[in-house]
């Protein structure tokens, strides 16, 4: 494994992190699925254990994932050890009819960090982030005042935003024009290259990078087909319908000839591709087995320059165009 500087910061993170959205497990907002379906929670702790063994030291989390399960299970296996990187967020809530709405009051962010805490089991938290607030939240200041308050304290050692998918750009030029903040985490992968100038010009200013969904829901694994169908209870139930996988897999067959340059599964590749940019500091597949810490721990290779130049390039393609607003129908 090898280890990046995130941003000006003195943390020094494994190039592949554990995304642990999925081990969070089901959770509903009203009828809409908003987790990863059923999960064993001794595998996911397995499979936590297991990442630490093979070097990965940096967890991203958030206390909406699984309503705070997935930060339960962080903190049963590491609790408050000091060799292990958390990140977490905060800013996603549900209502008393199950809906999602997004609190960035001060005394909110205060109160979710003391609850995270708790479920982390931890004395502070590394890396804590505005889970894809928007520009009026920001301009409004609070959560700005609880973020600073929240490090003045000691509750957290860094923090920063994570990007909303399809415009990252407002959020994070008000991070640059006001100085503000240690770090972004934003969407990178194969088929969303859209954050590529975010993450440039964070990384010339000294923001730390996390590379969110870089296998796009796992779509970038070459697993699934056009008949491939999630329990309703998963996400990708309506965000990877047929359709969209038919035009996915069109679209990725420039891509595959790469991978096969290079001796590399389709997953490999998509990491790959993203470690190719100096600007990152981790990426986060999210991970669920032991297996699957393997699978993401190893394999990676440093591509040409004109070989990721080939893979930037596909992002402007009309397929790939397509792909995109079919992404942002489904949200």
């Amino acid at each position: 494994m090898q280890y990046r500087t995130f941003g000006n910061t003195d943390l020094k993170v494994s190039e592949i992190g554990f995304g642990a959205w999925a081990i969070g497990g089901p959770a509903m907002a009203g009828d809409m699925p908003i987790g990863w379906g059923d999960v064993d929670d001794t595998t996911s702790i397995a499979a936590l254990k297991r990442a630490f063994e093979l070097g990965i030291n940096f967890f991203d989390t958030a206390d909406f994932y699984g309503l705070g399960h997935s930060e339960k299970l962080i903190g049963q296996v590491f609790g408050n050890r000091p060799d292990v990187i958390i990140a977490s967020k905060v800013g996603q809530r549900l209502s008393d009819d199950g809906k999602v709405f997004l609190d960035y009051s001060k005394d909110y962010v205060l109160q979710a960090c003391e609850a995270s805490l708790q479920r982390l089991k931890r004395e502070s938290i590394d890396f804590y982030q505005l889970h894809v607030a928007r520009m009026h939240h920001l301009e409004d200041g609070a959560c700005i005042e609880a973020m600073q308050q929240l490090q003045q304290e000691g509750k957290i050692r860094y923090w920063g935003i994570s990007l909303v998918t399809f415009a990252p750009e407002p959020e994070a030029d008000f991070f640059f024009q006001h100085q503000i903040g240690h770090g972004f985490q934003l969407v990178l992968n194969l088929i969303n290259q859209r954050a590529v100038p975010v993450m440039r010009l964070a990384g010339e200013k000294g923001y730390g990078i996390i590379a969110r969904m870089p296998l796009q829901f796992g779509l970038l694994t070459g697993k699934f087909t056009p008949d491939t169908r999630f329990d309703k209870d998963d996400h990708r139930s309506f965000r990877l319908k047929p359709d969209f996988l038919r035009a996915a897999l069109k679209a990725l067959e420039p891509a595959w000839e790469i991978a096969k340059k290079y001796n590399l599964s389709e997953a490999e590749l998509a990491l790959s591709f993203i470690l190719s940019f100096p600007e990152v500091s981790t990426i986060i597949p999210g991970i669920r087995t032991p297996a699957q810490a393997e699978k993401n721990a190893s394999g990676l290779v440093k591509l040409s320059d004109a070989d990721r130049q080939f893979l930037e390039g596909l992002y402007q393609q009309p397929d790939f165009q397509e792909l995109m607003t079919l992404m942002l129908q489904a949200g």
